[in-house]
């Protein structure tokens, strides 16, 4: 995880000035990693780092103007956690001036104000321009640096109904995912989409799959089989990291044997996953929602699982 600007950038927008909480430097055992944070403002506050009274004091103080730049926490001595570690806490306030100020790749500034780079701090940033790579979020010699956060996760899901909502619930605050949401029509979708998430109404969904990156994942829902089959069709003739098919057991025999008649063979076929979900937690929306997100968030979500969840 890096430094959320875009998330920023539009709390920003609807409240104002704002102030982020981020994870510093851990020593010892933490309910948080570094880079973790947290946003600040007079009547409410999103993300988290963790820690209960931790957390709750650094939002207190943050809506004070007591409080900014490093400061330090043993968990135990000083807030009476079981975490047996210590944080430093860097308390920071935005607004859109200072927003415009950021870098769009890697964010780096003191602690303190008016310190010059260090020598360590301009050779991270150096050797990350040069690679291409993003540095780790680390606090050096008084200096933060926090690569700014890109999605690395294209995530497409097609469908809009009760079950594509509940997965977009579920699924949007996911850091690593960059969602787009596909269905045939502007009032297909609800009228509150969470920040992140790309609405893409379209009278031919089935038209889009060529636009989707090759390494996108894709899960499919929509309210018409007759879709559906055309979305898998479509989708075997691109590419893609993984793509699940709502259905049931008896659907997904029907499917194969139609892709089959399309030209497919078994062995393209077997890389869509159907059914998806876990038939233990049952066929609410929401249950089906739990269950696909946490196949997806395994590390080897690319095997297919076989599950038993019918449209």
């Amino acid at each position: 995880m890096g430094f959320d600007l875009q998330d920023l950038r539009a709390t920003v927008a609807e409240h104002g000035r704002v102030v982020r909480v981020v994870i510093a430097a851990i020593r010892g055992s933490s309910p948080r990693e570094v880079g973790a944070a947290m946003l600040v403002w007079e009547t409410g506050q999103s993300g988290t780092i963790g820690g209960g009274t931790l957390e709750y004091e650094a939002a207190e103080a943050a809506r004070s103007t007591t409080r900014r730049g490093l400061s330090h926490h043993a968990l135990g001595p000083d807030l009476g956690q079981c975490c047996g570690g210590a944080v430093s806490l860097l308390t920071e306030t935005y607004d859109a001036e200072t927003l415009a100020r950021l870098d769009p790749e890697v964010i780096a500034r003191p602690v303190s104000e008016n310190a010059d780079m260090p020598m360590a701090v301009r050779r991270i940033l150096a050797q990350a321009r040069s690679q291409g790579s993003a540095p780790a979020p680390q606090l050096v010699d008084g200096w933060m640096i926090e690569p700014v956060h890109v999605p690395a996760r294209p995530l497409w899901i097609w469908g809009a109904g009760h079950v594509g909502r509940a997965l977009v619930q579920v699924l949007s605050p996911m850091p690593d995912l960059a969602i787009t949401w596909v269905d045939t029509a502007p009032n297909r979708f609800p009228d509150d989409v969470p920040s992140g998430v790309t609405v893409v109404p379209a009278a031919k969904p089935a038209e889009l799959v060529r636009h989707a990156p090759a390494h996108a994942e894709h899960l499919i829902l929509t309210y018409s089989h007759t879709l559906d089959l055309d979305l898998c069709h479509r989708l075997l003739c691109h590419d893609f990291a993984f793509a699940g098919l709502i259905g049931s057991k008896t659907k997904w025999a029907r499917f194969r044997s139609r892709l089959a008649a399309l030209g497919h063979p078994p062995d393209r076929i077997a890389h869509i996953t159907c059914p998806i979900g876990d038939p233990s937690l049952g066929k609410h929306p929401q249950m089906i929602a739990v269950g696909v997100a946490a196949s997806l968030m395994q590390p080897a979500q690319a095997t297919h699982t076989k599950k038993d969840v019918s449209a």
